[in-house]
């Protein structure tokens, strides 16, 4: 099952592709662990995407889909895979389009940007690992310590509310259009997750899934 999961940032996409990657047994593929790990590894790649994602902005389109494009070659995703912050603009997704690439369904987390904001003053990742917490809703058994490779968590400048309002804005304005896009191609559908827990939301995107 090829998928992809959009939504505004903050609304969940890393953690409910985390769990249907497990469940379906597919690759859930983001392309911003990419472009962190690219930035930590010290690349060309990297260093050019880290002045747009300090700042808040989008990296341009032609670096993120030559990170997919080489990611999806790769033999993990032979039976399906799950796209998570990708595509992001309405050429990305034309991009992506013109590579021939057939998707199964695009799922829609819908939450609203007063719960993002409040959401994401919250959210921490493991450095070491890219593990995503929340001090209420997902936090680690020891407070700034990954449960899974005992990293440390940090609180990233991206998930700061300044910089997630700006995320926002660019959002409603460059990203939000795709669900016309893959409307139009009878592919979107919109799960809640406001509201919810992250388990309630994950059955509802299950539920979506099965239909």
């Amino acid at each position: 099952m090829k998928l992809i999961f959009l939504g505004p940032p903050g609304a969940g996409k890393g953690t409910q592709a985390a769990v249907v990657s497990k469940t379906l047994g597919i690759p859930a593929i983001s392309t911003g662990d990419m472009l962190r790990a690219a930035i930590k590894e010290g690349t060309e790649v990297g260093l050019k995407a880290k002045s747009f994602m300090d700042a808040g902005n989008l990296v341009p389109d032609e670096v993120i889909i030559g990170i997919v494009k080489a990611r999806l070659q790769k033999p993990d995703c032979s039976k399906g895979f799950i796209l998570d912050g990708v595509p992001r603009t309405l050429a990305q997704a034309q991009a992506l389009e013109d590579e021939g690439l057939v998707f199964d369904k695009v799922i829609s987390l819908e939450v609203s940007d007063e719960a993002i904001v409040e959401r994401m003053s919250g959210r921490r990742v493991c450095s070491a690992c890219g593990e995503p917490y929340h001090t209420v809703s997902k936090p680690p058994k020891a407070e700034g310590v990954c449960d899974s490779c005992g990293g440390e968590l940090v609180h990233r400048a991206d998930d700061k509310a300044e910089t997630v309002r700006f995320r926002l804005e660019i959002y409603h304005t460059e990203t939000e259009p795709l669900k016309r896009f893959y409307q139009e191609r009878g592919l979107l559908h919109e799960v809640s997750g406001t509201g919810r827990t992250i388990e309630e939301t994950t059955q509802a995107v299950l539920r979506t899934l099965e239909e």
